[in-house]
């Protein structure tokens, strides 16, 4: 990976009380220098997250930026992502990136929601792509990965690229850096 090569990182950062969830947007280039910082909110528990995004790729994705990259598939307490909508938007490869392995998230999302509210995040969650798990570099870390608009062997490529420590693309460690900042400000306000 090219050292100027530049990626969108977006992550969240939420109070427990709050009804509003900081998304934080970070422009990294793969030798870890942050470029630009931009913010939207979604609401906790909603269904907004991806109009939220939508904004922010919309009126601020640079042309420079050749991937996304989000932390999470369900901000803002299961508030699910539409990971194809977003890469229809971006024109470019997305990467969906979390830590661990899980059974997924649909035993929470019964938990939490019933009815309509539970049946539209049900749909949205069964829409993204299956996640698959990528080894990092010689750390022998294991991140998993959904990936739209590019292929599986591009995929791990990215995420290896942009993880220069601790196993967190630069993009996404960066970007949570950025929201858990902006919450932090606006409780300060």
């Amino acid at each position: 990976m090219k050292s100027g090569v530049r990626a969108l990182g977006i992550a969240e950062s939420y109070q427990e009380d709050a009804s509003h969830s900081t998304l934080a947007g970070a422009v990294v280039r793969a030798d870890g220098v942050l470029e630009d910082l931009d913010y939207v909110s979604c609401t906790v528990g909603g269904t907004d997250a991806t109009d939220a995004v939508v904004d922010l790729l919309e009126g601020r994705l640079r042309p420079d930026v050749r991937y996304v990259f989000f932390g999470a598939v369900a901000p803002a307490w299961y508030n699910v992502l539409d990971l194809s909508r977003i890469a229809a938007v971006a024109d470019r490869p997305v990467l969906a990136v979390t830590f661990e392995a899980s059974p997924g998230l649909e035993p929470a999302l019964r938990d939490a929601f019933s009815g309509r509210q539970l049946e539209s995040r049900l749909e949205t969650y069964r829409s993204l792509p299956d996640r698959y798990p990528v080894e990092i570099g010689e750390s022998e870390e294991t991140v998993y990965v959904r990936h739209l608009n590019c292929d599986r062997e591009e995929a791990a490529e990215v995420v290896d690229g942009f993880t220069l420590a601790g196993g967190r693309p630069e993009p996404i460690r960066v970007a949570s850096v950025a929201a858990r900042a902006g919450d932090r400000y606006v409780d300060e306000g």
